[in-house]
């Protein structure tokens, strides 16, 4: 159990302000005890739903926005506008 409790005096920088020591110790538990499927399996949720906030806040703050208007927004944001002008070029999209 030590080696754990260390392992989590280690990585407490991820904790977020809002959670208390006691809940980020109780989740890193939670966390070790998973399979890497099962991590990996969270990973790909959290990331699916990312995903679909940027598209919603996207198309919340540009309405009129196309389809490939908001693709180009995402790679902007996500990889920069550099490479979202050469996506757009590639795709011969305005």
């Amino acid at each position: 159990m030590e080696d754990k409790n260390q392992d989590f005096e280690t990585e407490m920088n991820w904790i977020p302000a809002d959670t208390t020591i006691e809940t980020a110790r109780k989740q890193f538990e939670i966390f070790q005890n998973m399979t890497g499927e099962q991590r990996m399996e969270i990973a790909f949720e959290l990331s699916d739903k990312a995903r679909q906030e940027l598209i919603a806040d996207i198309k919340k703050e540009n309405p009129d926005f196309t389809e490939q208007q908001v693709k180009l927004e995402i790679i902007g944001r996500c990889y920069g506008e550099k490479l979202a002008q050469e996506v757009a070029a590639a795709k011969g999209w305005k």
